[in-house]
């Protein structure tokens, strides 16, 4: 065994096997591509919260100290007695027993600080909406905004699946095709000692074995290609899965399509997320054309405040609470509810259309798809077929040769044509595949049911590939 050989089994042997479900399973726990779309998701979970935060009651509580320049104090009189003085009265129409002489003096004075050196205040403010229109729709409008980002989420999860299982059995392709491709070598290692052994017994000519190292070097070419190209693959793969590339591929089954009976382009329409989001965008905007119009209604609020301070100002009194009730209305603003309202017109047309051209490319998609699976079937059987003859025909030849009757060259051509057949079955299969899970993803039943995640719609029932 040369080394070249070595070194491709080594590679083809070295690791831990990975299965097409160990794959997906770990796209979606580590792909980072994922974790983003799931952190975006979480930010846009948060609408409602933020929507449901403007009909709630806000708690606010504030101080402050003041150092001002000057004191401000008055004193007030509280409880005013009448007193005789005795003096003599100066009113000469006054009677016998009238008192000579009456002054007002207060009982007690009040002395009140106005505005202290030192102003300590506090306050604890509540306020809550009661009739506000415009937060009616900004709540439903945040909540579809959730489902829409949800299903944005989920059909972007369902992309990077199917990118990770294209390069799945690309790469499960490539390892297949290096098998072939050092069979080839092993076949034209040995036809190349059997020829210069032939040689040395006088059998055959220089140029037999001349062919036969030439046959042998172009064979060590292809598997280094090879090789290399399922390295690339399998970097590619792990790449997506987020770990190193030293594992084996297992062979991946044959992806199951829906029932030969099934409605595909229903199901397409039922169960893609990208169909469904666009009909949740016409909701989110005619939720947001209906905000449009609420906002030329009345808007009602209630607020209390209860508030401390060292200074008593006119009243004397420390603390001090108030409750308003406001209504808003707004009669004029310039036309910009008006402009909004046109807007927002504008964007259900939008959405319309866009939710239109989803579900006609929907079902484009799962025709032409579905042409393309038929081709590929075809396709394969061909190859098939293709590699049977070729195999018959390597096994005839060699028998001939080895009784004499068919020469080096047609033994080499037989091995060439079986090898070119084998990694053309390898490639034929390897576009059915894909084709399958093309048509698969399209009709909203990729990735299987054991990998769903999110409000996305089971898939429909698969049934075996014809």
């Amino acid at each position: 065994m040369t080394p070249l050989l070595a070194l491709s089994l080594a590679v083809m042997t070295a690791g831990p096997v990975l299965t097409l479900d160990e794959a997906l399973t770990e796209a979606q726990a580590k792909n980072l591509d994922l974790k983003a779309a799931r952190a975006r998701l979480e930010q846009a979970e948060q609408a409602s919260r933020k929507a449901w935060s403007g009909y709630l009651p806000t708690i606010t509580a504030s101080g402050a100290y003041t150092r001002n320049s000057d004191e401000a104090r008055i004193a007030f009189p509280v409880g005013n007695l009448v007193r005789d003085v005795g003096a003599p009265t100066s009113d000469p129409g006054a009677g016998p027993g009238a008192p000579t002489n009456l002054v007002v003096v207060p009982e007690q004075v009040l002395d009140v600080t106005i505005q202290p050196f030192n102003m300590l205040n506090a306050q604890l403010e509540a306020r809550q909406a009661l009739i506000v229109p415009t937060l009616w729709a900004a709540i439903s409008a945040a909540s579809k905004a959730e489902h829409l980002a949800a299903l944005s989420t989920e059909a972007q999860r369902r992309e990077i699946l199917f990118i990770v299982a294209q390069a799945y059995y690309g790469a499960a392709a490539s390892q297949a095709a290096l098998m072939a491709q050092t069979r080839l070598l092993e076949l034209n290692q040995a036809r190349e000692k059997d020829t210069q052994a032939r040689f040395e017994a006088g059998t055959v000519t220089k140029v037999a074995v001349l062919r036969a190292q030439l046959d042998r070097t172009r064979a060590e070419q292809d598997l280094l290609r090879s090789r290399n190209s399922l390295a690339a693959a399998k970097l590619a793969l792990a790449t997506l899965l987020q770990r190193s590339p030293d594992f084996e591929l297992e062979p991946p089954p044959e992806p199951q399509l829906p029932a030969q009976n099934a409605n595909l382009e229903e199901a397409a329409l039922t169960y893609r997320p990208d169909v469904e989001a666009s009909r949740v965008g016409v909701d989110l905007a005619q939720t947001n054309r209906r905000g449009a119009w609420l906002a030329y209604l009345p808007s009602l609020g209630v607020s209390g405040a209860y508030r401390v301070s060292n200074a008593g100002g006119f009243t004397g009194q420390n603390t001090s609470w108030l409750i308003t009730l406001a209504a808003s209305w707004t009669i004029w603003d310039g036309g910009l509810r008006e402009a909004n309202l046109k807007e927002q017109s504008a964007k259900v047309a939008e959405a319309e259309a866009l939710r239109d051209a989803a579900e006609a490319r929907a079902r484009e998609e799962v025709a032409r798809y579905q042409l393309e699976l038929q081709s590929a079937l075809a396709n394969r059987a061909k190859a098939q077929e293709a590699v049977e003859l070729a195999r018959e025909g390597q096994r005839l030849t060699d028998v001939s040769f080895r009784a004499g009757v068919a020469t080096y060259l047609e033994v080499a051509d037989t091995n060439t044509t079986l090898t070119q057949a084998e990694v053309g079955l390898v490639a034929e299969r390897l576009q059915a595949s894909l084709a399958a899970l093309r048509l698969l993803k399209t009709v909203g039943a990729f990735p299987p049911p054991s990998l769903s995640e999110g409000s996305a719609a089971p898939a429909p029932t698969p049934a075996p590939t014809p």
